[in-house]
């Protein structure tokens, strides 16, 4: 009393249980075509405004502040030892509330961790410096 069916060939008397799925996969690649066809494209532009000409010529050299930060964390501004972190940031504030600010250069030791190089960072940006750059960095070259 069971029912007698073949896979995969079609017998005279046994019956095909296969579905065809070619016309199925037919219809899914036009459909996706389609859609790929009508989706817009999505350009990404972001509208800057840049300045236009020549900026002026000063003859004056921005000032530079050399910042170290020494393999323990100690800071040193210009060659000259700041004693806490309060100290810094007071040298930070009088530096960003000039009407030129200085140029500061990091320079950090080959031996710091990065807790303390980027502690001076935020701070510099939080007080308002806008010249803020890494030197020394061709001593991280190999």
């Amino acid at each position: 009393m069971a029912m007698n069916a073949t896979q995969g060939a079609a017998d005279e008397d046994g019956v095909m249980v296969e579905i065809n799925t070619t016309p199925l996969i037919d219809v899914m690649l036009v459909l996706l075509i389609m859609l790929i066809v009508t989706i817009p494209i999505q350009t990404h532009a972001v509208k800057l405004n840049m300045p236009v000409g020549t900026p002026p010529k000063t003859d004056v050299p921005p000032e530079v502040v050399v910042v170290d930060v020494d393999f323990d964390g100690t800071v040193y501004w210009n060659n000259e030892l700041v004693p806490d972190r309060a100290a810094l940031e007071a040298r930070l504030r009088q530096a960003a509330a000039r009407p030129t600010q200085p140029e500061l250069h990091l320079r950090p030791n080959r031996l710091v961790t990065y807790e303390h190089v980027a502690a001076v960072m935020a701070s510099a940006q939080r007080l308002g410096l806008t010249k803020v750059g890494l030197i020394g960095s061709e001593g991280y070259m190999d």
